[in-house]
């Protein structure tokens, strides 16, 4: 079965934005454990960071699983049927469900960009390339400027390919907490038709994280105080935002029943 639904851009990113205070009432504490949790990080150095390892991983799935159970539900009684536990804060087999969907996208998507890589080396070996040429940064001597222009094309056609791959599996989270069962490459179908206006959407939500890089790269953040920083705007903000979209896009993609259920 396929969705044949289309996301509503401008409905998704409202209900985003207005679900932003709900997410801060109900998961105020998995945010404030997510963001102790990664500014201790910037501590965790050497045999440490194998220590810090496991808190990391536990406080991004008890924050992106309590995120999720109140994006992807009508109301409180809805997300705590789904499990939501005391201010977001639980772990139980949902967690581990999310840990797996996204340990099987991640495995996915390394595959893909394995491919590509190879694919492109391929391309630009058999192009016949003035190598010196590249090192000496002396680009009129690279070769014809047909050929660049053709292996740009590819290039750009190639990353084209592994963005819409990428924003594809982005449904996985809801999905999985939605549907309550481990969702995987199956959240792709869910997607389908709803690659530009999800781009965007997620393009609109992340301005915060663009925001951190812009002053990081201007030098305004940096040591331990900009690594907390990062970890209160990711936690607090972009998370429950980025969240709170996917479970609107969701919402409204969705064509899945229990009775039509097929597992990854």
């Amino acid at each position: 079965m396929s969705s044949h639904r289309h996301l509503r851009l401008g409905q998704a990113l409202s209900a985003a934005f207005a679900g932003l205070p709900r997410a801060w009432k109900r998961a105020w504490g998995a945010i404030l454990a997510c963001a102790v949790v990664w500014s201790s990080a910037y501590l965790a150095l050497g045999a440490v960071s194998l220590i810090w390892a496991p808190f990391g991983l536990a406080g991004s799935l008890v924050l992106i699983g309590a995120l999720t159970r109140i994006a992807v539900s009508d109301d409180v009684t809805g997300a705590k049927r789904l499990g939501l536990g005391l201010a977001g804060l639980q772990f139980g087999l949902p967690e581990l469900r999310l840990l797996g969907a996204a340990l099987l996208c991640s495995v996915f998507m390394a595959m893909i960009l394995s491919v590509v890589a190879l694919l492109l080396l391929a391309v630009f070996g058999m192009a016949g390339l003035d190598a010196e040429a590249i090192n000496q940064r002396n680009w009129a001597a690279v070769g014809p400027v047909w050929r660049l222009s053709l292996l740009a094309v590819v290039t750009v056609f190639a990353f084209y390919g592994v963005l819409v791959m990428v924003v594809r599996l982005s449904l996985f989270a809801p999905a999985t907490l939605g549907r309550g069962h481990m969702v995987s490459l199956n959240s792709m179908g869910i997607a389908q038709g709803s690659f530009w206006p999800l781009l965007g959407g997620l393009l609109v939500v992340g301005l915060p994280k663009f925001v951190l890089l812009v002053l990081t790269g201007g030098g305004l953040l940096s040591g331990l105080l900009g690594w907390t920083v990062w970890a209160v705007v990711l936690s607090g903000l972009e998370a429950p935002l980025t969240m709170a979209f996917l479970g609107a896009a969701y919402r409204q993609l969705e064509y899945w029943t229990p009775q039509g259920a097929t597992h990854d």
